[in-house]
């Protein structure tokens, strides 16, 4: 199994940061939340491009994960 890393969102926001949704992903892969937060500036400074009255960036879980299983351990799906 894959190790879990964590991924940089760039989301377009309206007014008032509301309504956001992402525009794109970065293609870094990071350790860490802490690493993908501290790097959210320099990407931020990357994405002026985007047409939205507020940027901002959201730092999430990717990669491989186990899923719990259902207390009656039966699998679904």
């Amino acid at each position: 199994m894959d190790a879990v890393f964590f991924v940089m969102a760039i989301m377009g926001c309206g007014d008032g940061a509301s309504g956001c949704a992402e525009a794109r992903v970065m293609p870094a892969h990071y350790a860490t939340v802490q690493k993908c937060e501290a790097a959210m500036a320099e990407a931020l400074a990357r994405n002026t491009d985007l047409d939205f009255p507020v940027v901002s960036a959201a730092c999430r879980r990717d990669g491989a994960q186990w899923a719990d299983r259902p207390a009656d351990g039966k699998r679904r799906g």
